[in-house]
C-alpha cells in the first residue's frame, strides 16, 4: 500500500473489514477473521463453515461481491476458519 496518512488508513481498514462482514453475512457464517499479506498484497479472509459450500456455491456468493469491492488487491483468498 503507498504511503497515506494515518485517515485513509483507517478507512482503508473500514473497507476490508466491511468487506468480510459482508461476506461473513453471505455465508451465514458466526465467526470471520481476516489477515493481509502486505508483502503479495494478498488478503485471506477466515469464514465459519465455509467448508460446507462447494466451490462453485462460492463462486456464486462471493464473486458478486469482490467484483463491487474498491480494494484493489492483488488477490483475496476464502478459507475454512480453523481455530
Amino acid at each position: 500500500m503507498p504511503e497515506e496518512n494515518e485517515s485513509d488508513f483507517e478507512e482503508w481498514i473500514q473497507d476490508v473489514e466491511f468487506l468480510v462482514h459482508t461476506l461473513k453475512e453471505s455465508f451465514e457464517s458466526t465467526d470471520a477473521r481476516y489477515n493481509i499479506d502486505e508483502m503479495n498484497d494478498i488478503l485471506y479472509v477466515e469464514l465459519e463453515g465455509l467448508d460446507e459450500y462447494s466451490e462453485n456455491e462460492i463462486i456464486e456468493i462471493a464473486e458478486p461481491i469482490l467484483e463491487v469491492s474498491e480494494l484493489n488487491f492483488e488477490d483475496i483468498v476464502l478459507l475454512p476458519l480453523k481455530n
